[in-house]
């Protein structure tokens, strides 16, 4: 394994222990990895609710238990934007009935057609 090849396989353990519950690179503990995880989703949460305030206002009190949650569940991957990390959050949010869907607009701009 080259010395390029071994890098890349250790930022995928520290990705993984971070990002996806894995365990801990040599070098690292539990406690340090646990902080900087934390932080990670903190930092996501706060993005999801600047990208989609509807949802941070439509859940108040709700939706920062509720990212934690998704967050957890769903590991954001290497292609995966910011904006479709907080449109995915919405539609985890509606397959679990804790938003409603939304309605549909009914008028059409006169530049659609």
């Amino acid at each position: 394994m080259s010395g390029r090849e071994r890098l890349a396989d250790q930022q995928a353990q520290l990705l993984r222990a971070l990002l996806a519950d894995g365990p801990p690179p040599p070098g690292f503990t539990k406690d340090v990895l646990r902080v900087e995880a934390d932080a990670l989703r903190a930092k996501r949460i706060r993005v999801i609710a600047m990208l989609r305030p509807d949802i941070a206002d439509a859940l108040g009190e709700r939706f920062t238990p509720l990212a934690r949650e998704y967050a957890g569940a769903h590991p954001r991957t290497v292609d995966t934007r910011a904006r479709h990390d907080a449109d995915a959050f919405g539609s985890w949010l509606i397959a679990r009935g804790e938003l409603a869907k939304p309605r549909r607009r009914w008028w059409r701009r006169s530049d659609q057609a």
